[in-house]
């Protein structure tokens, strides 16, 4: 005799004297595959179907295995099931709920897989019929804002955000999902505001929320007037502010925590052992294998936060401890199987600071300085698509931040000192810094450490263009600030200058092969643009006058490599072709700095009159 198991529906497998034995729901759910109505035979037929466990591999297996002719045989009881799951919301009974929501899922991603190819109109026709559609899509939108709003089991709230987000996230492109013009109408913005500014609500559901709203935000943004748009832009509670901030850090700091685990591992693993014994030959291969998900999904929200809402720039410097993090434990919560974005919320939620462990030896953190620690990983490796997407939106964020007045302010503050340990990527000609030996500084200075990282790393064959102008951009907005504030900054500007001259010389010596793919000028340009603000005015904010004396004296060390450039963009200007304006315009670009190298003679002159390098550069200046 077979072995009684439960695999698709089946209670029992079939043999030569029985027949297979199914489950309850399996058998209720073939009566709706039918063309006849269900519940002519039996009237209580869709109150008993939500008494019953739902089996979602039977159910979307089922849709799956229809072609599109069948399917709309049994458009009606499709559009049946769909509306008893819609007034089964409303029902007292928590049963009949759960299994109402999970059974919208199993239609919504079963009638979505199948019709890929179709138009979003055809989809709303096959679950809920046109001349319906409106009706019942607005019981269901207040159907479950009143339950993620109500007071009641958790874990109902958190089915709710999951049909939401398999809702949104059926199709690839979520401007294409026209269902959604259903969320717009009609809105959930305020219930999503209310989880993530009640602790016990935004410690279960904070993740889900804050996803949620980053695509809705992103449906049709640039089409039609997105109601979460507006909406989102407005918000000035500081409680949901400070709610969605401690959401994105948890999701960034588990990020980071994960990260350095695995580092940790691999450094103390065989291959470092035999690294180490080999001379470190193969370090950089044996740290590409250190790689952790990235989540694109929580960066987007961050970025909707901060480009959206410039009252969310004042959550970016909300200090709190360091989160490590504490977990905090958790009531089980039926899910189902959805996952946007192909991402995981983290373990735990930190909820208020009040929560947080308050600790004489734990370092003093904010919302910034646990992004820019994940982005110091990301940026890492460029190679991979996942990361080089979000290497890119880590950049756009850092741009909005750089361009905020406010953000600017507390970033140059020297009485907001932090230190700030960015991943760095392995190279064999310099040692990991020490952890320890980090210095406290204002945050403007992590953010200069990270581009010039950025920049010292990424030059390669497979060069990230977008990502370098971006980079280049931010440095640039940066040193507008410090010009226009006269905020002098005590930084390692030489580090920034060797990594500058470093990248145009990394441009020339590959002239062919990038040109084929890149408009080199363009960077070049905005490099050059770069030393020239800090040979012009540089006075204004570099912090003492042997800081500006260092400045010439880098680019006259380094004359060769501006010379070479000169040389480059002078023989593509004077020539016909495609790059004729863009080395004109640096050329022009390049007068100052020529000017310095032009003066050696006079720098080294009176550098042997005066016998010390800070009159030299005195009279250098004169000259120039």
């Amino acid at each position: 005799m077979a072995q009684t198991e439960k695999k698709g529906g089946l209670l029992r497998k079939s043999s030569a004297s029985k027949k297979p034995l199914k489950e309850k729901v399996v058998l209720m759910y073939d009566e709706i595959f039918t063309t006849e109505d269900p519940s002519k035979c039996n009237p209580r037929f869709w109150e008993e179907l939500f008494l019953m466990k739902v089996n979602l591999e039977y159910l979307e297996g089922k849709l799956e295995a229809l072609d599109g002719e069948e399917l709309m045989k049994i458009k009606d009881n499709i559009n049946c099931l769909f509306q008893h799951c819609i007034q089964a919301l409303g029902e007292e009974h928590p049963i009949r709920v759960v299994n109402a929501l999970q059974t919208l899922c199993a239609l919504i991603r079963g009638v979505h897989q199948k019709n890929k190819s179709t138009s979003g109109f055809d989809i709303i026709n096959m679950l809920v019929g046109f001349d319906k559609a409106e009706l019942c899509m607005k019981n269901l939108m207040e159907s479950l804002d009143s339950l993620l709003c109500a007071e009641g089991s958790e874990s109902l709230k958190s089915l709710c955000l999951k049909l939401l987000l398999c809702l949104v996230t059926v199709t690839d492109n979520i401007s294409q999902n026209t269902i959604l013009e259903y969320v717009m109408i009609n809105s959930i913005f305020e219930a999503i505001l209310q989880i993530l500014s009640s602790p016990l609500s935004r410690r279960e559901h904070g993740y889900d929320a804050v996803v949620l709203l980053a695509l809705l935000v992103n449906y049709r943004k640039y089409e039609s007037v997105n109601p979460y748009i507006v909406k989102l832009s407005i918000v000035d509670d500081e409680a949901t502010l400070n709610g969605m901030g401690l959401v994105i850090a948890q999701a960034l700091s588990e990020y980071n925590r994960q990260y350095k685990d695995k580092e940790e591992e691999h450094q103390s693993g065989f291959f470092s052992a035999l690294t180490n014994m080999v001379g470190s030959m193969f370090i950089a291969d044996a740290d590409e294998k250190i790689s952790v998900q990235t989540n694109e999904a929580i960066l987007l929200a961050l970025y909707e936060a901060v480009h959206l809402n410039r009252n969310f720039i004042t959550v970016l410097a909300q200090s709190h401890p360091e989160m490590g993090l504490m977990t905090t434990p958790t009531s089980p919560i039926p899910t189902t199987p959805v996952t946007p974005l192909g991402t995981t919320p983290p373990s735990s939620d930190v909820i208020s600071s009040a929560e947080l462990p308050l600790d004489a030896d734990v370092q003093t953190s904010n919302l910034l300085i646990t992004f820019l620690k994940y982005s110091s990983i990301v940026m890492q490796d460029t190679k991979d698509e996942h990361r080089l997407h979000s290497g890119k939106l880590c950049l756009i964020i850092l741009t909005c931040i750089a361009e905020d007045q406010y953000a600017n302010a507390f970033l140059h503050d020297d009485n907001m000192n932090f230190r700030v340990n960015l991943h760095r990527m392995p190279m064999r000609h310099r040692k990991k810094a020490a952890d320890k030996n980090l210095p406290c500084r204002p945050l403007v200075c992590a953010v200069l450490d990270l581009m010039v990282e950025f920049i010292v790393t990424h030059m390669m064959k497979e060069f990230p263009m977008d990502l370098y102008v971006r980079c280049i951009q931010i440095v640039h907005k940066l040193l507008c600030y410090q010009k226009k504030c006269r905020v002098r900054l005590h930084y390692t500007w030489r580090e920034l200058w060797s990594a500058l001259i470093n990248l145009l010389k990394f441009l020339m010596s590959n002239e062919t092969v990038l040109l084929a793919k890149h408009n080199i000028f363009t960077l070049a340009l905005m490099v050059v643009n770069l030393f020239n603000m800090f040979i012009t005015y540089g006075d204004t904010f570099l912090p003492t006058p042997s800081s500006y004396d260092e400045l010439y004296y880098e680019i006259i060390r380094m004359h060769q490599n501006f010379d070479n450039l000169y040389s480059m963009v002078l023989r593509l200007s004077t020539n016909a072709g495609q790059w004729k304006e863009p080395a004109s315009k640096v050329t022009h670009a390049l007068v100052n700095i020529r000017r310095c190298c032009f003066s050696q003679g006079c720098f080294w002159g009176h550098k042997g009159e005066t016998g010390h390098l800070g009159g030299a550069l005195k009279a250098l200046r004169v000259c120039v």
